[in-house]
């Protein structure tokens, strides 16, 4: 793909996410991809397996309330001072959604072996944790480099390789390298997955892998597929030095998004017209 067919619009980005694909998340703090989640809903994405690296909140919440997921897989789910994630907490009691409970070293290792080519990794640190017993997908072996004599038992954990991996960035240039600074697990998602869609605050003209000062904080274009520029793109959430959470908006959402015909109404009223952008600004 050539530098000026990597750049396109979010609704485009939204697009090129088929229904059923396995979708890679960044935490809040890392860059999360807002403006492309109001466009999944926007156009009915559904049987979603988003996989949050290691953990979500409002973006895995919307996604969830709007019947976009089919599986998640996901050490946390939290809103942090605002509470607990409302719809994504009444999915779960209605059973509407599987869940494939984890923790933050699991999906770390497991998205790490998927970029390395590996068909899975081992583990240690989870033993003893009744989640293995919710787990059939990971699997207790003894460890067969072992000669001591005693039992030395190891969890194996199968690879996390996304279809897609999507988060939000400050910048791209326009060769489609796309700068994340010290949010090094963007890149371990970025080479783990099949596709990368990015959201960026701004395109440059100077070129990220130039010099050593953005060098080293830049994925290359040949780990990403696409990329849309969006102000304010991780609004209301966050973003790094750019912008603190909207923390008006958040108390707004958590108070509507209490029951279904609250939520169905934030979506009319922020989501299926984006006004998003505008009340941002």
């Amino acid at each position: 793909m050539t530098a000026n067919r990597m750049f396109t619009t979010v609704d485009d980005l939204a697009a090129r996410i088929p229904d059923g694909a396995t979708v890679a998340v960044p935490p809040d703090y890392s860059g999360t991809a807002m403006a492309l989640t109001r466009a999944l809903v926007r156009r009915g994405a559904h049987d979603l397996h988003l996989v949050a690296v290691p953990a979500s909140g409002l973006q895995a919440d919307m996604l969830v309330g709007a019947g976009c997921i089919g599986t998640l897989e996901v050490a946390a789910v939290t809103m942090g001072e605002f509470g607990l994630a409302p719809r994504f907490s009444a999915a779960v009691k209605a059973g509407l959604i599987k869940l494939k409970d984890a923790t933050c070293p699991a999906i770390h290792a497991a998205i790490q072996a998927a970029e390395k080519g590996l068909p899975f990794t081992p583990l240690r640190g989870i033993l003893g944790a009744d989640l293995i017993d919710h787990r059939d997908d990971w699997k207790v072996i003894d460890n067969p480099f072992n000669d001591s004599g005693e039992a030395d038992p190891i969890v194996l954990l199968p690879a996390i390789k996304p279809d897609v991996t999507i988060f939000h960035a400050t910048l791209a240039d326009r060769d489609g390298n796309v700068w994340i600074g010290r949010r090094r697990e963007l890149m371990t998602m970025a080479h783990a997955a099949r596709q990368t869609l990015v959201t960026v605050e701004a395109i440059t003209d100077d070129n990220l892998l130039a010099t050593d000062e953005t060098a080293a904080g830049t994925i290359p274009a040949l780990y990403v597929t696409a990329v849309a520029e969006a102000k304010q793109g991780a609004w209301p959430v966050g973003f790094l030095d750019e912008y603190p959470v909207d923390e008006a908006h958040m108390a707004e959402y958590m108070q509507m998004a209490r029951t279904e015909e609250g939520f169905a109404e934030y979506v009319a009223r922020y989501v299926t017209a984006e006004p998003a952008a505008a009340a941002a600004e």
